[in-house]
């Protein structure tokens, strides 16, 4: 007989970018001493962050302003990054059971190659402007009004391995911009030339200063490189609903159904109305607010706004929930907003997780890898473990 189901539903929500301190391994990567949850608290002069509380994560991590829950209601611990790297989309693949051992290829020092530039010239039938590492806001002060008066594309990139095209919305048009996107991410499958992402970002506005991104922001993968515990969720007959950035960042593999999202405060809205429909499985969410509005642009005062909009919108999704489903929140890496320059830092994360059933709670373990996410959820509903990872599913009392 088939082992029963300890949770019908899953909600694993992660925060982009929360970072709980430094990784045994940060010096390695420039970033020993960053600490992306504490700094922020540190950088502003209030946050009110109560739902999060008494779940336990400032338990897990004493910050500025959010003292610790004298009896936390949910279970918490710290998670290592095993992958060699600090992006997105290798702390998602690693969270579903995978293993990445090289990091991705970037472009952050020289630009892209003269040979990459001219094909994608050749084939979207467009030149190109930029063609650096730069802050998303601040390349489209320089060249964003060159482009609305050539109808030029602004290519740059960033500490991530990501080729991002920027167009305007209203003159260049979405659609165009999203089919010359595919042609960039067809031509950096190349392998001297294979990025992890090739995102459209498009804005609108007419000058310098006005120019804003909108919510059309689309991410073009690569596939992960193996199966992943959201495959064998699938294959059995369990719903995957992928809220925010998660579909693209797993190109669809394993996931059933999916939602778009507008802003992180729009994400958990998404949340909300799906804790109030009946499914059975894992319900998955990235909320990318935090990390591309915030930790990119060395904001910590808005990354602490950002955060207290969440509690928020926690304290509306936690009263929803039932005795047999499980909340975990979690982050893919740090970007701390007070640290150089605008990359990813490589930061232990949080895994916060809370059910209205338990009767324990309390500090758990640290996890030496994000599997361990995956293989709990795995575990729970009985479906082949992951390569990577232990369940901590019997902890969870």
């Amino acid at each position: 007989m088939e082992k029963a189901k300890k949770y019908k539903r899953i909600f694993t929500i992660v925060i982009d970018s929360w970072g709980f301190g430094s990784a045994p391994d940060s010096e390695l990567y420039g970033d020993e001493g960053a600490d992306t949850a504490g700094h922020i608290a540190a950088s502003v002069d209030s946050l009110d962050l109560p739902n999060m509380q008494k779940i336990g994560a400032f338990n897990l991590k004493l910050i500025k302003h959010v003292p610790p829950c004298k009896t936390p209601q949910g279970y918490y611990l710290k998670m290592r990054e095993r992958s060699n790297s600090k992006d997105t989309m290798t702390g998602h693949w690693e969270m579903m059971g995978l293993y990445i051992p090289e990091k991705f290829i970037t472009f952050t020092d020289t630009g892209f190659p003269d040979d990459l530039i001219h094909e994608l010239e050749e084939r979207t039938g467009h030149k190109v402007i930029g063609n650096k590492a730069a802050s998303g806001t601040a390349i489209l002060d320089e060249l964003g009004e060159r482009h609305l008066e050539t109808g030029e594309m602004i290519v740059y990139t960033s500490a991530d391995s990501v080729l991002q095209i920027a167009a305007s919305e209203e003159t260049f048009g979405l659609e165009e911009l999203l089919r010359c996107c595919d042609i960039a991410r067809e031509i950096t499958m190349k392998p001297e030339w294979k990025v992890g992402r090739v995102i459209a970002r498009p804005f609108t506005g007419k000058k310098k200063g006005q120019f804003v991104r909108t919510p059309n922001r689309h991410d073009l993968a690569l596939k992960p490189i193996g199966r992943t515990v959201l495959n064998d969720l699938s294959d059995n007959g369990y719903d995957v609903i992928a809220v925010g950035k998660i579909n693209d960042i797993f190109v669809g593999e394993g996931i059933t159904e999916y939602m778009h999202s507008n802003s992180s405060v729009h994400g958990m809205e998404q949340t909300i109305e799906i804790a109030e429909r009946d499914f059975t499985g894992l319900c998955f969410v990235n909320l990318v607010d935090f990390d591309a509005k915030w930790g990119h642009r060395r904001n910590p005062g808005g990354y602490g706004r950002e955060l207290e909009r969440f509690d928020v919108k926690l304290g509306e999704l936690l009263p929803m929930l039932k005795d047999d489903d499980l909340v975990m929140i979690t982050a893919d890496h740090g970007n701390d907003p007070t640290w150089t320059g605008s990359d990813h830092t490589r930061e232990l994360v949080p895994l916060l997780m809370y059910s209205p059933s338990f009767n324990g709670s309390g500090l758990l373990r640290e996890s030496d890898t994000f599997a361990d996410l995956g293989a709990t959820i795995s575990d729970n509903f009985n479906v082949p473990a992951p390569a990577n990872g232990t369940s901590l599913l019997k902890y969870l009392i």
